[in-house]
């Protein structure tokens, strides 16, 4: 199994409001950039498309360490929350429905078929990833 970094970070202008994200995929030498963004979305849909986008982007299952800023993608998946709105129906501890579950079901696929191991990073905080993923989210909401 190829070993692969993939880092991330979706952007928002107003919650909800135009939105972007970012990924950037390492494996060895060879890096590859992701981008895109939607007109009327939310902070944390963005931070989920830049990670199942940089997952389905890899033509073959792979040994992945997810770099993230946000808490929500990472503390829902290694808090195992995920898992719990899964088993609860798509419902949270406190009975709410929830939220993006048409993008944690995307991304419950590309766990199955890689082995993923999640870590959180400070945002913003100079991690030359990390700003990079930002500044490819921010320039998707930027140029539409």
């Amino acid at each position: 199994m190829k070993s692969v970094e993939l880092y991330t970070d979706g952007a928002c202008s107003g919650n909800p409001g135009p939105g972007g994200y970012g990924a950037i995929l390492v494996c060895g030498n060879a890096e590859r950039e992701l981008s895109g963004g939607e007109p009327s979305t939310t902070n944390n849909r963005m931070e989920l498309m830049a990670a199942i986008v940089g997952l389905e982007a890899l033509r073959e299952p792979c040994r992945v360490l997810l770099t993230s800023d946000s808490r929500y993608l990472v503390d829902a998946v290694e808090k195992h929350w995920l898992e719990n709105w899964v088993r609860r129906g798509w419902k949270k501890a406190d009975g709410k429905p929830a939220l993006n579950v048409d993008l944690w079901q995307r991304l419950l696929v590309q766990l199955e078929r890689h082995d993923v191991t999640f870590r959180w990073i400070r945002g913003h905080a100079g991690h030359p990833y990390n700003e990079r993923c930002d500044k490819l989210a921010v320039a998707q909401y930027h140029s539409g």
